[in-house]
């Protein structure tokens, strides 16, 4: 059995690969939020985050063979944490990693941690949309009150996203849910509707609607900082599923029967 860790947008679409590749599959994701598409007939599911020591006894009791990781492309911890657990097991691991935008356009400016952005986006002076998700809100939420500008964080729909802004002292009115990818339309009325000057954002991709962030902005006059990508961990990573599929197959085989 194959543990696929998912929660983006490929996650079905490698899963159906693997199916019809003869394995069989455990999807893991951290969150209850549905995928934007359905898992094949025969995949098994299950929610919740793991740590290091439940993971290593979920592959034991699963029988796990091998770990795909296609999580977040910032989600450090969690590759982190899958990457070592399949380590300790002995069974091969991969990673399924979203192409970059490759944002060079002017008017974009790159950081490289949240510290940076959130002093460089209040450095501005207008208020700012921050669309990078409920971790790390504290750098922005920190700089809101000392330069007494306005802080709008657009988070997931559920309870963890939104006690996670509470926390951090962002007024209820400055939160905003919902599930993404957002068209530039959506933001472009987010931006309007709040004055917004500055959005950050992170480059997740194409799937993470990052060029309809950017094409709001842009129409808006907004300033826009980019976090980059944190390093990659493991030199075993693919941007392309086939490509991660061939490989997987050359290190472990497909269920017996499976394949006809």
């Amino acid at each position: 059995m194959i543990l696929l860790l998912g929660g983006t947008s490929e996650t079905a679409y490698i899963a159906e690969a693997l199916s019809l590749a003869g394995y069989e599959i455990l999807v893991s994701m951290a969150t209850e939020i549905p995928l934007d598409a359905e898992l094949p007939p025969g995949a098994s599911l299950r929610h919740g985050r793991l740590t290091e020591p439940e993971m290593e006894a979920l592959i034991r009791e699963k029988r796990i063979s091998a770990v795909i990781d296609a999580t977040h492309p910032y989600a450090e911890k969690a590759r982190e944490t899958a990457m070592r657990a399949a380590e300790a097991a002995g069974i091969y691991y991969t990673t399924f990693v979203r192409p970059e935008t490759l944002l060079e356009e002017s008017g974009i400016r790159r950081v490289n941690s949240h510290e940076e952005a959130a002093i460089a986006a209040f450095a501005y002076g207008m208020p700012v949309f921050l669309t990078t998700g409920s971790g790390n809100l504290e750098p922005y939420a920190r700089e809101s009150v000392r330069a007494g500008i306005a802080l709008f964080a657009r988070v997931l729909p559920e309870v963890s996203s939104v006690e996670a802004c509470r926390k951090a002292g962002i007024p209820e009115n400055r939160v905003i849910t919902g599930r993404g990818p957002f068209s530039v339309e959506e933001n472009i009325r987010q931006i309007r509707e709040h004055g917004i000057g500055t959005l950050v954002t992170k480059d997740s991709g194409a799937a993470g609607g990052v060029m309809e962030k950017v094409e709001a902005a842009r129409r808006e006059n907004c300033h826009v900082l980019v976090i980059a990508r944190p390093a990659r961990m493991s030199g075993n990573a693919f941007e392309d599923i086939s490509l991660l599929l061939e490989q997987l197959m050359m290190n472990v085989r497909p269920n017996v029967g499976k394949n006809g």
